[in-house]
């Protein structure tokens, strides 16, 4: 089964945003001993230490943070953060590499992603049998 690897293999990546990203992943790297593990441009550079991981963002550092979750199944993580009273600011979406995504705010304002292997690739691949009937809902496009 095909993975995303473009994204470090940790279960939580927070994601900080700086208005110079490859100035401030330097800078991580050198004050905290971080190791810059890809860049993407000059808007997204992957740090990792150890077995944790830190992605360095375009953005305003006000309101400019999330945190990136990985989950077993987006949808249900959806169902349960609504439940909860989380603002939904992007609803469950899949992603051509391979990903199911959501968004949302806590109530201090603080974004979170939550992300999932996505059905669409499960299904698209002949590996449909690894879902489980429940989890086999009509796909939804990321927006075009």
């Amino acid at each position: 089964m095909i993975e995303n690897r473009s994204v470090p293999d940790a279960s939580v990546i927070p994601e900080l945003a700086y208005p110079d990203v490859i100035e401030a992943a330097e800078w991580i790297c050198r004050a905290f001993g971080f190791s810059e593990r890809l860049r993407i441009g000059t808007h997204r550079v992957q740090l990792t230490f150890g077995d944790g991981a830190l992605i360095v963002i375009e953005g305003e550092p006000a309101g400019g943070h999330a945190v990136l979750v990985r989950v077993e199944d987006a949808d249900s993580h959806h169902d349960r953060s609504v439940g909860a009273g989380a603002r939904i600011t992007s609803p469950p979406t899949d992603y051509p590499y391979g990903e199911r995504q959501y968004s949302a705010m806590d109530p201090g304002g603080h974004a979170g992603r939550s992300r999932s292997r996505s059905r669409t690739w499960i299904r698209r691949t002949g590996a449909a049998s690894c879902a489980s009937r429940s989890e086999r809902r009509p796909a939804r496009r990321a927006p075009t």
